[in-house]
């Protein structure tokens, strides 16, 4: 018989180790789980660290009887528990991964989370180990977190098989800072290794519990003369910022609420890592060019390759933690096994000193800094492997920063305590009292000691440090003491809400609302979640219903106050004036459920404050209460942040809806007498109204897309018609992307793309045609592209063959389709090859038009324009187009430079930059050419697009306000 839910578990799924923590039902007792793992080829040990590592071994490498695990026998029919791709040839995860990765290059999957929150790539696609060669098996950032959690859950179920983790009550910890992308993939991680169920914890708070259970029993001494706790948790890859304010209960005990958290912050063990391996790097190079002889003429050896890199990386940590750790030695060495590179043929050694180990480590990443500096834009050796890694490497500076941003209510918790008789006071910055620091580089006593004083000098006084007695393994033990707080057993994390949240209401007169209103707010709201509310507590508003509207984009706008009014959840609250901040709205489609035509439903709503910070929102549906409908705000966003009065928001157009008017009488049910000449004229007619076409904003563009939708089906009344609407809808979707619902909008677009166009006979309707497609390609995910390009293809065959068309395929718009193909950025990287290879040969003919350069540099870009970064073309292919593009004269060419740009592009990651050589070589062309100072640094630097150049790469000018981010 099984035993359910015996046991409360903790686990920390690290960017350098995964850590498990458990307590059995009705003990307050913690223990560290020992994982059973691979810690050489044959031998099982079990460990409490489970290095978040996998090696992905070669065919032969190892033999079946190497990589027995305890379970592997259990396993084998049901499938490899450990190994969540399934794949063939076996990976290893744990110890003996790690040794083995610091053998062979190009081979050790590490840092996963830290991928598993990069928007930049396709986290759900086989990328990692980032820069192996190709004969290497590649694993998704999803996999293999998956895989971590998968080996952890067999030897968890291999000791306790009467309670399989997946039916006990699991917490898995993720930093404050993840963003809701890389929260639910952490989520999707745990279900594809079997554990369908848990909870989210935030890390730095479970490290705070952690402490908080270990001195349960003195606690109210502990925490006296504490009003304000910086929790300082720097992991293998993140830091994590936290503020947890002290007050006092009646009963004189402590009353703990977090205050602040800070943004995601790519930095930690691995900078420093990196940071060593560059210092390593330099010398072994510099060895090797001796070596080399410098009287023969040889050249100057270049960087190491990604996969030497990626080794040398894992020699460097085990120096660090050598050269840092207690009773370090002068120097340790640091050795590159030789792989037969040309570069460094046989093993390479360099020493690395506990000085400069120092000098780079804590002098480089915890600087003593002024309480008024703030993080730089200054690059440096973090910059590496295609990770958008923090651009200053002073974690003291992001602490000032993060310092700042909470000032208020810093201050408020700190009282009288954080006044100080200078002048100027009211402008300092408020630090506080009482400091934990967590993650494992802080088991370097020089690390610790340097941010404490640090912060005692802002302070003007030291800091009490809350000793933390395993920073390796707090997290886990924090997630498990957290379930003894919510149990009763422990003190909890709390204080409840921080403020009251409104929804605002939408009082517009029926007949007013169009597909995605965006009219100015209400001034009536109604209380969703009253201030003090404690987290994980559900509300229902049960006195009052909503209608709900079902398969069309909606917003739901939220406004919040700090004020100390006891509002009641449900109560109507007049806005217009007091102390109301706006947040950012959701934008969503609520789809139906369950066969629902309906274009609306009457729901009521419940909501929570969640631990992670978000204010979860369900619609109820009233005639069936097991349809829920969830909608998600996040509270601690950027712009979640900025204070605007209610009746700031961005005001709809005065003259849209005359503008719907005029596409309306084009378009609309109602054939009006519309001559051809009038159809010409509604661009012109919608500029005079709407202001200069380049001039219209997002909102504005996707309110008429909208408009131009909802009469898609009167687009073909006409060649004209058909004209005009290909190219309003696709210059009001361009880019596709970047703003709130623009997936649902091309997704609905896409479905026009089977139909094809009536007119096929107008060569301009097939370039409009071409030209929609282009302003969305960014919407459209890698099977859409695939189909688009097969289909142009086909074409293309087609006007290389006799094979009979029912149009004249030379209308079809060559030109128009090399730009589309160009922007097709999600297709593979070997149809990038094939399409750039096919453009060159065409551009060897004299008539061909020179704007196809522009292709070639999109094609071979090396920072996609929103595509992900691993499918770009090789490095060697895109010299070879630069070859090309460096033989033309580019004052005849005018595409030329800014395509070599494209090309030469300096990304900071060697997997994909070109050589030093070929950039340098672009440089000296591009200053040769009077070009602008802002493209010689793309090239030589890792900076930035300006809106300008962002249109360049995209072809076109982009929304007016609408900013792309990119890795």
């Amino acid at each position: 018989m099984i035993d359910m839910k015996r046991y409360s578990v903790g686990i920390d799924l690290g960017t350098s180790n995964t850590v498990l923590a458990y307590a059995q039902a009705g003990s307050q007792q913690i223990r560290v789980f020992e994982i059973e793992q691979l810690v050489s080829p044959g031998e099982v040990a079990a460990r409490p660290l489970l290095p978040s590592v996998r090696y992905q071994t070669a065919d032969g490498e190892l033999s079946a009887a190497d990589l027995q695990l305890p379970w592997s026998a259990a396993n084998a029919a049901a499938g490899n528990a450990s190994n969540a791709s399934n794949a063939v040839p076996p990976v290893v995860v744990g110890r003996l991964a790690r040794l083995l990765g610091a053998q062979v290059p190009g081979r050790l999957v590490a840092s996963a989370k830290s991928w598993l929150s990069n928007a930049s790539v396709d986290r759900v696609a086989p990328i990692l180990p980032w820069g192996a060669p190709d004969d290497v098996r590649k694993i998704s950032p999803l996999d293999a977190s998956a895989s971590y959690l998968a080996h952890v859950r067999a030897a968890w179920n291999q000791q306790f098989p009467k309670a399989p983790l997946e039916q006990q009550d699991v917490v898995l910890t993720v930093p404050a800072s993840f963003d809701e992308g890389a929260r639910a993939l952490t989520v999707e991680a745990a279900r594809l290794a079997g554990l369908p169920s848990l909870r989210l914890l935030e890390e730095p708070q479970a490290a705070f519990y952690d402490w908080l259970f270990r001195h349960r029993e003195t606690l109210a001494d502990e925490l006296a003369a504490t009003r304000l706790v910086l929790i300082c948790d720097v992991g293998g890859g993140t830091t994590d910022l936290t503020l947890i304010e002290v007050g006092l209960t009646d009963d004189g005990e402590p009353r703990l609420a977090r205050v602040g958290v800070g943004n995601h912050l790519m930095l930690g063990g691995d900078n420093m890592d990196l940071a060593l391996a560059h210092r390593v790097e330099a010398r072994l190079l510099d060895g090797a060019a001796r070596a080399g002889g410098s009287g023969t003429g040889a050249q100057a050896p270049q960087r190491l390759s990604a996969a030497s890199l990626s080794q040398l990386i894992e020699r460097c940590r085990v120096a660090k933690e050598q050269l840092l750790g207690a009773q370090a030695p002068e120097s340790a060495p640091v050795t590159l096994l030789g792989a037969g590179s040309k570069l460094i043929g046989g093993a390479r050694t360099a020493q690395l000193t506990r000085d400069e180990v120092e000098k780079i480590i804590v002098d480089g990443f915890f600087p003593r800094v002024a309480a008024h500096e703030r993080p730089g834009r200054a690059r440096g050796a973090i910059v590496e492997f295609g990770l958008p890694y923090a651009t200053d490497a002073a974690v003291t500076r992001h602490i000032a920063a993060f310092l700042a941003r909470f000032a208020g209510p810093s201050r408020k918790a700190l009282g009288a305590a954080s006044s100080t008789p200078d002048e100027g006071a009211a402008a300092a910055l408020p630090v506080p009292d009482t400091l934990l620091l967590n993650g494992g580089v802080f088991r370097a006593d020089a690390l610790s000691r340097r941010l404490a004083d640090t912060l005692g000098g802002w302070r003007g006084a030291p800091l009490k440090v809350l000793h933390n007695d395993n920073p390796d393994v707090a997290v886990a033990r924090g997630a498990v003491a957290y379930m003894l707080a919510r149990a009763g057993f422990a003190p909890k994390i709390g204080g409840g809400s921080p403020r009251s949240y409104f929804l605002l209401l939408d009082d517009t007169p029926a007949g007013q609302h169009d597909a995605e209103p965006e009219a100015a707010p209400a001034q009536r709201g109604i209380c969703l979640l009253p201030r003090g509310a404690d987290e994980g507590h559900e509300i229902l508003i049960a006195d009052r219903t909503f209608a709900l509207r079902l398969g069309h984009p909606v917003r739901f706008h939220l406004v919040s106050s700090s004020a100390d009014t006891a509002y009641q959840p449900g109560e109507l609250v007049d806005l217009a004036g007091g102390d109301f901040v706006r947040l950012p709205p959701i934008a969503t489609i609520v789809q139906p459920r369950d066969g629902h035509r309906a274009r609306e439903t009457a729901v009521r709503i419940a909501t929570s404050l969640t631990e992670l910070g978000t204010l979860d929102v369900h619609c109820i549906e009233l005639d069936d209460p097991s349809q829920r409908w969830l909608l998600e705000f996040q509270l601690r966003r950027d712009d979640a942040q900025v204070h605007l009065p209610v009746d700031g928001a961005p005001q709809r157009h005065p003259a849209l809806d005359r503008a719907i008017e005029l596409i309306d009488r084009c378009f609309g049910a109602r054939a009006h007498n519309v001559d051809s000449k009038e159809i010409k004229r509604l661009r012109a007619q919608l500029e005079h109204l709407l202001g200069p076409r380049d001039s219209w904003n997002s909102a504005l563009l996707r309110e008429l897309f909208g408009a131009l939708w909802e009469r898609a089906r009167r687009r073909r009344r006409s060649a004209d018609h058909e004209r005009l609407w290909l190219n309003l809808a696709g210059y009001c979707v361009r880019p596709g992307f970047g703003y709130p619902l623009d997936e649902w909008r091309v997704e609905q677009l896409w479905t026009l793309f089977d139909d094809g166009i009536q007119y096929v006979t107008d060569s301009q309707v097939w370039s409009e045609w071409w030209t929609l497609w282009r302003r969305a390609a960014g919407g459209l995910g890698e099977d859409a592209q695939l189909r688009v390009l097969d289909a142009m293809d086909y074409l293309q065959k087609a006007a290389q063959s006799r094979h009979k068309l029912p149009f004249d395929v030379a209308k079809t718009g060559f030109a128009d389709r090399v730009r589309l193909s160009a922007s097709l950025e999600r297709i593979p990287a070997e149809r990038k090859i094939e399409l750039g290879e096919s453009v060159l040969t065409r551009l060897k003919k004299p008539a061909e038009n020179h704007q196809s350069w522009w292709a070639v540099g999109r094609i071979g870009a090396r920072q996609p324009f929103y595509g992900s970064a691993h499918s770009v073309v090789p490095p060697g292919v895109a010299a070879q187009w630069l070859d090309a593009i460096l033989a033309l004269d580019w004052k005849k060419v005018d595409p030329a430079a800014f395509a070599a740009v494209q090309i030469a592009r300096m990304t900071g990651d060697r997997s994909r930059d070109l050589s030093d050589e070929l950039r340098a070589s672009v440089v000296r062309r591009l200053e040769a050419a009077s070009a602008p100072r802002a493209w010689i640094m793309m090239v030589s630097e890792v900076v930035a697009l300006d809106n300008a150049d962002e249109g360049r790469v995209f072809g076109e000018s982009l929304p007016v306000g609408l900013k792309l981010i990119s890795g």
